[in-house]
């Protein structure tokens, strides 16, 4: 390797060197007006240093998954767990319980990583909703709205139903383009349930959705039972699960990210899953959209029994601990 493939990047205290700066990662489609740019590995480390004071509060104390592609998006693509061992010293580890023993995840404290992340082709990091002091009790709560196609004005007709409910259950939500093709809302916990818990109430929660909106919405995993509906896809909130981080990359032509909006964002009727890229979502996390979510997340006591009065009225059956 040359010294001019090798580029160094000053971070705090720090010096991690990029390989191969100028490796496409995503491949431009030479169209005109609204055509996917091109941008090289130098321009996915430059937008993580950039976006970290406002990514890394999602990410601190979180074991990761990280979606790589060492030959950008025309090449494989690889979920990584485990942390390889020549990763250097100074990277964020923790040992958390699996089926049959342990695995190491990244957990990423500081720009640094996020830059050596980048040089290793880690387009994505999907995070855990709980964290390392207490894996085993989440303390976010995701619902992914699912369209079929690109229908995003279906999501935003379902963001609107399912924010009214959490309104009405006394829980904050916070939406979140993906970048792919929908929305996932946010709800802030105290970490304090399970993940029974937690998923036992996200399953009835969407039960009652679904329930309230046949017609547009369904909880149904087979697709092929979904028809045109949008699938509530609450399966994300379980042990060892993950989510995508606010303001990660995806993997999709034109480099789009993961974005946190506000709700009247969400009413413009020209919004998409894929609004934001690399270039302008910066732009986009310097106006604090999440600003009005409470820092502190909320117990899902009264928020159950609130649910569960609103299940009676409708003839559902309860569940207890996650179960019928």
């Amino acid at each position: 390797m040359t010294p001019d493939e090798v580029r160094p990047v000053r971070v705090g205290r720090r010096t991690v060197p990029t390989h191969r700066p100028d490796k496409v990662l995503f491949p431009g489609d030479g169209g005109g007006d609204g055509a996917a740019k091109e941008y090289t590995k130098a321009d996915l480390v430059d937008y993580y240093k950039s976006v970290a004071p406002y990514l890394l509060p999602h990410l601190r104390a979180r074991p990761l998954m990280l979606e790589r592609y060492p030959d950008g998006l025309d090449g494989p693509r690889f979920m990584q767990k485990n942390t390889p061992d020549h990763y250097p010293d100074w990277i964020g580890r923790a040992e958390v319980a699996k089926e049959d023993g342990t695995v190491t995840h990244v957990v990423c404290g500081d720009t640094a990583t996020l830059v050596y992340l980048a040089d290793q082709a880690c387009l994505t990091l999907h995070r855990w909703l709980s964290r390392t002091t207490a894996p085993d009790r989440p303390d976010r709560l995701v619902l992914d709205l699912d369209p079929p196609g690109d229908d995003f004005a279906a999501v935003r007709e379902a963001a609107g139903w399912a924010g009214e409910l959490l309104d009405r259950l006394g829980l904050p939500a916070a939406p979140m383009t993906t970048g792919s093709r929908g929305l996932h809302l946010v709800v802030p916990l105290n970490g304090r349930h399970d993940f029974d818990e937690v998923r036992g109430f996200a399953r009835d929660l969407t039960d009652l959705l679904a329930a309230e909106h046949p017609d547009r919405l369904t909880t149904a995993v087979r697709k092929a039972d979904r028809g045109d509906r949008l699938f509530l896809d609450m399966g994300r909130n379980a042990y060892a699960q993950t989510a995508v981080a606010p303001y990660t990359v995806r993997a999709r032509p034109g480099a789009p990210v993961a974005v946190p909006i506000t709700w009247d964002q969400l009413a413009d009727p020209a919004l998409d899953a894929r609004r934001w890229t690399i270039a302008e979502a910066v732009d986009q996390a310097r106006t604090r959209p999440w600003a009005g979510i409470p820092a502190r997340g909320r117990a899902l006591g009264s928020a159950r029994r609130r649910l569960d009065a609103l299940r009676d009225a409708s003839g559902r059956p309860h569940r207890v601990n996650g179960r019928l």
